[in-house]
């Protein structure tokens, strides 16, 4: 377990993604050594995001006119709305001698375990990362590594409005549904989801090396 002050919570509600994105690339580009990672806990307005080597042509329709943004994550597009939580983790990896493929898994690790104090049996797939129940995406994966840093992070559909995504190729895969907490009966807020999940990620998250190492 990591003592309280090697990793900073900020709980930020509804945030608009522009101003996100460019308070993560600043954070990311100005920390130093000993900076304490922070995990971002909040919700976005509706906006469609794509990776930077995305296909715009994974959007297939967009009835609603949702701005569609170009980001600088790996992956293809993906939808975030009210109902979404999204957890941005400000990570330096190298200060925890932690492999980029090792956090990724254990990103999904803290999705599945967050899924399993709710009774729901969730899994990876492999090929395409993220988590999945019965085939159905419920959890998403975005990630930029500088400078052994990491930024973006995930994404966990609680009662979010689940149409835009038929509206997209969810991260480029045809035929991809998608589900949420509240279609399998789970009434808690993003809030409180929110804190199952840190309590997750901390247990996971590998301490701090020694600096005199």
């Amino acid at each position: 377990m990591n003592d309280g002050d090697s990793l900073r919570v900020k709980r930020l509600g509804l945030t608009g993604y522009a101003g996100a994105l460019e308070a993560m690339k600043l954070f990311t580009a100005t920390r130093d050594a000993q900076t304490p990672d922070e995990i971002w806990l909040l919700e976005h307005p509706p906006v469609f995001t794509l990776g930077q080597a995305g296909n715009p042509a994974h959007l297939l329709q967009n009835p609603a006119e949702i701005a569609l943004v170009r980001t600088d994550r790996g992956g293809q597009i993906t939808y975030h709305g009210p109902g979404q939580l999204v957890a941005y983790l400000l990570i330096d990896l190298s200060r925890r001698r932690i492999k980029v493929r090792e956090f990724v898994w254990l990103m999904e690790e803290t999705v599945i375990a967050t899924l399993a104090e709710y009774g729901l049996q969730a899994a990876r797939r492999r090929g395409a990362p993220g988590v999945y129940i019965d085939g159905a995406k419920i959890g998403a994966l975005g990630l930029r590594v500088k400078n052994a840093r990491s930024y973006h992070g995930l994404s966990l559909n609680v009662n979010v409005d689940l149409a835009p995504f038929s509206w997209i190729n969810p991260c480029g895969y045809t035929d991809l549904k998608s589900t949420r907490l509240a279609d399998f009966g789970i009434h808690d807020d993003v809030d409180a989801v929110a804190t199952r999940l840190l309590g997750h990620f901390q247990r996971l998250l590998p301490p701090l090396a020694s600096m005199a190492a």
